[in-house]
């Protein structure tokens, strides 16, 4: 039985086999599957299937309406609990679809102005890396690897090797590169794997972060904020201490590498023009901070990785699947439970769950926890209840941006939608050349160290997952080309693409 508190009070009492989420603060429409789960067994009714029943902007509007949940179980409560869910779920399919204005207003030359620096290794301690080395346009806004090669490597993907002699790199980096699709939509408010950054005024500065009370203020959006971090991070972009001046600078404070930075670039002739033109405020280039940076790169990322033009759109608007991808989205909201967690326009709920991937890699290790392991959402919070933890990615586009899971364990959608289907089979099962990870060898011993530690892999292996169902060989490849109908039709020609020079002259991967 579902007894859960809706929006001041009302309540939803049911008695069959469901799943309810609960999101606490009043959301738009966009936000119907952190209410309800999909899959309500036995209505007999296709709840997924679209209906024009308007847009309903508050669900205690809906739960108002119909005087729901007033703490009742007989059969007229039950009858309210399936309507309420009903119209909760016709009004996501009926807001399902995205348009432009869902997403965060940029300015053209201010994005335009972000495609020269998200190229540029200026950004980059040691000047040999930049945003687009990981993020590249050519990999579907991702790198390819299952860790990547930050700082001290050489080119893009599958061929990037590690570097040589005093600049070679010595950590890979300890999770997957995710990729940017979509990122500028308006229902976006939480980012990275573990949700370290988030949208709350905690510090005062809109932000609960990593850089806490010194993320400064005047950031445009979340995408701003999170672009801030890589450029300060060791083995992604800043390098190591004694190596330059920004890698010196983090080890003081976070916040006393960014003018250092902000300096270097404004510094540049074509850059500090640009920013002059592109920024209202800014009325010669001495005036530009890492705040303007940020927010020059949140706008060519908020407009270049936009993507609502895939088949699944084209069903919304009365466009039949193919026969195979039709299935797989039956299975997908039904049986599978996939939109349980992988939910509205997005495909994603913003929430953290245990899928109990392999353990590989350096491990995104805590100066009191320095075990070779990640622990997930458990590094933000600190609550072991987060342990193993990870944010549900979104799913437009996921078929560009291989290889899948917060540490890139799994080369194929097959393998990872067997993953969710048993869990505990699938670790059984994989081997560790399923992993994309670039010949290191003076990493090579430590690259598994992780599964020799029998507690560690014990611990792992005892939480539960939010996964774990049965499907058939034809199911996985019917779900496979459901996910395949989530790529944009346009997804490969994106408006401004990769630039072929960059105004600090530096070499363009």
């Amino acid at each position: 039985r579902a007894g859960v508190p809706l929006e001041r009070g009302p309540q939803i009492p049911l008695k069959r086999p469901l799943r309810v989420f609960l999101d606490a603060q009043p959301k738009r429409v966009h936000h119907a599957d952190q209410f309800f789960g999909f899959g309500i067994a036995g209505l007999g009714i296709n709840l997924e299937q679209r209906a024009g029943l308007g847009v309903f902007t508050r669900f205690h509007q809906i739960a108002g309406l119909f005087h729901i949940g007033t703490g009742r179980t007989g059969p007229k409560a039950k009858r309210y609990g399936y309507l309420a869910h009903v119209l909760c779920l016709f009004a996501l399919q009926a807001s399902a679809q995205i348009t432009d204005d869902d997403y965060i207003d940029a300015d053209p030359l201010q994005a335009e102005l972000g495609q020269l620096l998200f190229y540029d290794k200026i950004l980059s301690g040691n000047r040999n890396i930049s945003c687009g080395t990981c993020h590249h346009h050519d990999l579907g806004g991702t790198d390819g690897l299952s860790l990547g090669i930050g700082e001290g490597g050489s080119g893009v993907g599958l061929d990037r090797t590690p570097g040589i002699g005093d600049d070679r790199i010595v950590k890979r980096i300890p999770r997957n590169a995710p990729a940017l699709w979509n990122l500028g939509h308006r229902d976006i408010d939480t980012l990275f794997h573990d949700g370290r950054l988030m949208i709350a005024d905690t510090y005062g500065n809109g932000f609960n972060s990593p850089a806490e009370e010194w993320l400064p203020q005047g950031l445009d959006n979340i995408v701003a904020a999170q672009a801030l971090f890589p450029l300060t991070a060791q083995f992604e972009m800043a390098g190591n201490p004694r190596e330059n001046e920004i890698a010196g600078a983090i080890h003081d404070r976070i916040d006393t590498a960014w003018p250092i930075l902000a300096k270097r670039v404004r510094t540049i002739p074509d850059y500090g023009n640009a920013f002059v033109q592109a920024f209202d405020h800014i009325d010669e280039p001495s005036d530009v901070t890492i705040v303007d940076i940020a927010n020059a790169l949140a706008a060519f990322i908020t407009t270049e990785w936009r993507s609502f033009d895939s088949a699944y759109d084209a069903w919304l608007d009365g466009v039949p699947l193919p026969d195979a991808a039709e299935r797989g989205r039956q299975i997908f909201f039904t049986s599978a439970r996939c939109a349980a967690c992988h939910a509205g326009p997005l495909f994603t709920d913003q929430d953290f769950h245990a899928l109990g991937l392999p353990a590989f890699g350096p491990g995104r290790t805590r100066p009191w926890d320095p075990m070779p392991r990640d622990v997930g959402r458990m590094g933000k919070t600190s609550l072991v209840a987060d342990a193993y933890k990870f944010r549900t990615p979104s799913l437009r586009n996921v078929a560009l941006s291989a290889p899948y899971g917060h540490n890139g364990a799994f080369p194929t959608l097959a393998a990872m939608i067997r993953h969710h289907a048993d869990p505990a089979a699938s670790r059984n099962a994989w081997t560790r050349t399923m992993a994309a990870l670039p010949d290191v060898p003076w990493l090579a011993g430590a690259d598994f160290i992780i599964q020799a530690d029998t507690a560690e892999m014990a611990r792992q292996a005892a939480v539960p997952t939010a996964v774990g169902f049965s499907l058939t060989d034809q199911d996985i490849n019917d779900l496979e080309a459901f996910l395949h109908a989530l790529t944009g039709t346009t997804a490969k020609n994106r408006p401004l693409g990769r630039p072929d020079a960059v105004p600090s002259g530096l070499r363009v991967d």
